[in-house]
């Protein structure tokens, strides 16, 4: 994972409310026994139609949006089942941010541990972002992480809140594994101080002994 202060990019809107985990990942999609292979899944239903055949009128399918890295999309994005997998599929898809006035409560947490970001925003912030990027010649979005600001090309800046940990997280390109090893240091003192205090307490794990092969 690599460092992030800023990024920009085209945003995509979609103003649907109450997009669920099953709408965003099917699942038929959620077979494998990795993260591999999902963004084929990422809202597959609204991509294509029972044949198969990509549906022209969907935004990600249209030349204007190609590469999106934003969605600006409704109310409770992300709500129904806690799958992971819908996450991991936006990120592989190429979605770095999403930008909503509210997310399903475990979406949002899956997402912010595993480093897609996302922006809550008053409704009508919104609507108005909505509406710039329908339009193709003015879809790009510049999300500055550092200063929890969103800006527009007009030079019309949206704050946002980021909780501090999660902050942490994106700019420094950790995951959950990577923030607890960032502290082994602290959580190693602890731990000394701890057995020091409460020598009962301490177990010593067996030594495994070293087998030999004829």
């Amino acid at each position: 994972m690599s460092e992030h202060t800023t990024l920009a990019g085209i945003a995509a809107p979609l103003p649907l409310n109450n997009l669920d985990t099953d709408q965003i990942m099917p699942k038929q999609f959620l077979f494998g026994i990795d993260k591999s292979g999902l963004a084929r899944g990422v809202l597959h239903d609204l991509r294509f139609d029972a044949s198969g055949k990509a549906r022209e009128d969907f935004v990600l399918n249209q030349p204007e949006y190609a590469g999106a890295r934003i969605l600006v999309t409704g109310a409770n994005f992300g709500c129904g089942s806690s799958r992971e997998h819908a996450v991991w599929g936006l990120q592989q898809a190429g979605i770095d941010v999403v930008i909503a006035p509210s997310f399903g409560e475990i979406f949002y947490f899956n997402a912010q541990n595993n480093r897609l970001l996302l922006i809550t925003l008053d409704e009508s912030i919104v609507a108005t972002l909505t509406a710039r990027v329908s339009q193709p010649a003015t879809n790009r979005v510049t999300i500055d992480v550092a200063n929890q600001r969103v800006s527009t090309g007009d030079g019309v800046h949206y704050a946002f809140d980021l909780p501090p940990r999660q902050k942490r997280m994106f700019i420094e390109g950790l995951d959950m594994i990577g923030m607890t090893l960032a502290d082994s240091d602290a959580i190693r003192a602890f731990e000394m101080k701890h057995e020091a205090a409460h020598p009962w307490m301490k177990i010593d794990l067996p030594k495994q002994r070293k087998t030999q092969t004829a």
